[in-house]
């Protein structure tokens, strides 16, 4: 039985909402608030979580960062009263499965919510494409990268720098281990000067004064420092 979060202030359209998905043979559990809907994510494992824009003590965009921080795979469905364009982009950027916009008609909702959480379970039965540690996150399979909330500009020899990384995280990578993964976009291996480059232009996109994670080992290479959550 898959559940569901549900994170709407609207007490009304909530217990509407919890009804017709429990009578679908779904398992809801509201929140109000985005301090409650926080304490069940990190108490609880849902298989989707509704989540609107305008909460009394927060906004759903935020939360959906934090959300995607401590969840990386969880399925998110924006269901919101917000039915302006950049409002829309903004939530797939964040990583939503759906945006839906109110009034709503129950069935098509219905049929959202039964194809995100069929996205999804396919998605889990992948191997884990997914690292994060709450301030970075980094996604392999769709291919982006949210430093602090905010979405990264990476390239593809970044990214296959970060996917070795995050692999071997604690471990020493050698430099010539690394030269032998990555290639420019004609096919070409890369040079020693311009893996240092890259490693370089990498730490300033992703490391801040408080967040450091590519230590250099003098004479070997790199070590992977950060921890996942």
């Amino acid at each position: 039985m898959a559940s569901i979060l549900v994170v709407e202030d609207d007490l009304a359209l909530s217990a509407g909402l919890c009804f017709e998905l429990d009578s679908c043979g779904y398992l809801t559990v509201a929140a109000y608030t985005c301090q409650k809907a926080r304490q069940l994510l990190r108490r609880d494992t849902f298989d989707l979580m509704l989540l609107d824009v305008n909460l009394p003590d927060g906004n759903g965009f935020d939360l959906c960062r934090e959300a995607r921080a401590m969840r990386p795979d969880l399925p998110i469905l924006f269901l919101t009263a917000h039915d302006l364009e950049q409002d829309v982009l903004t939530g797939f950027d964040l990583g939503a499965q759906d945006y839906v916009t109110k009034p709503f008609h129950m069935k098509i909702l219905l049929r959202r919510v039964d194809v995100a959480i069929r996205r999804g379970s396919r998605d889990a039965s992948q191997p884990a494409l997914c690292w994060s540690d709450g301030f970075l996150v980094l996604d392999f399979g769709s291919l982006t990268a949210v430093r602090g909330g905010e979405k990264l500009a990476i390239t593809p020899n970044e990214y296959k720098l970060l996917r070795v990384f995050t692999e071997n995280a604690g471990r020493i990578i050698t430099r010539q281990s690394l030269l032998e993964r990555l290639w420019d976009q004609d096919g070409h291996f890369i040079d020693d000067h311009t893996l240092t480059v890259t490693v370089n232009r990498l730490r300033a996109k992703i490391e801040d004064e408080s967040h450091a994670y590519i230590k250099t080992v003098r004479g070997m290479g790199y070590i992977f420092t950060g921890d996942r959550t």
